[in-house]
């Protein structure tokens, strides 16, 4: 009879907007190179929004939990540990919708799922073996949020900071904020936080040993 595969390690990381959790999801990734593991963005599942107008896109919340696609995220990351391949969506920010492409996705021993409002729905929740929240200052969360906008998405700074205001803030203070409370480690300054990153990466190397993966990787498996 052939043994059944472990079920892989799912890391959720949450936090606001320029918080910081994806540099956080980054450092973990590094800290366990050469384990099987892959990164998994939230933002890949925003709504599809092909059949609206440019201007019904612009005028979308992409901060409220609406503005996501859950019922497909859930249903890849399930496929995804059960060692399923999954064709990942691509989202095209200029567009403001999704590329007509997708990424192909094999499973690995480590899922780290990061995004702002992953912790909001509870289907989702239940999938996470740990839960990350990032904490970080809201003055330096829209610093960082002006400048990958404008850097990586072509948006012009008046347009950052008014949907900052009018969507951002607010709906992290509603939505996002309140997921705190889920959160089995709640990590302050975001990616300089060095020690909670080993704490948290040594966590799971020890749950890797156990599982026993860890033979796995010494024949050679490798994540991406």
């Amino acid at each position: 009879m052939t043994e059944q595969k472990k079920r892989p390690i799912v890391i959720g990381v949450t936090g606001g907007s320029g918080s910081g959790k994806t540099t956080v999801s980054q450092a973990i990734y590094n800290q366990l190179q050469g384990h099987s593991l892959l990164i998994l963005q939230q933002d890949s599942y925003y709504n599809d929004q092909a059949e609206m107008t440019m201007a019904e896109r612009q005028a979308v919340n992409y901060d409220h939990p609406l503005a996501f696609d859950y019922d497909l995220l859930i249903e890849q990351l399930t496929d995804l540990i059960n060692y399923k391949a999954i064709d990942k969506p691509v989202y095209d920010y200029k567009a403001s919708t999704r590329s007509q492409e997708t990424e192909r996705q094999e499973p690995r021993d480590v899922i780290i799922l990061e995004g702002i409002l992953i912790l909001d729905d509870p289907r989702l929740r239940d999938l996470m073996d740990i839960k990350v929240y990032v904490d970080t200052d809201d003055d330096i969360r829209i610093i960082r949020r002006i400048v990958r906008d404008i850097n990586e998405r072509g948006r012009t700074l008046d347009s950052v900071i008014e949907q900052y205001l009018a969507t951002a803030k607010p709906m992290y203070h509603q939505f996002v904020e309140p997921t705190k409370r889920y959160a089995d480690l709640i990590v302050p300054e975001g990616g300089e936080n060095s020690v909670a990153i080993d704490l948290l990466s040594t966590k799971v190397r020890d749950i890797l040993a156990k599982d026993g993966k860890d033979d796995l990787f010494k024949q050679g498996h490798q994540g991406n």
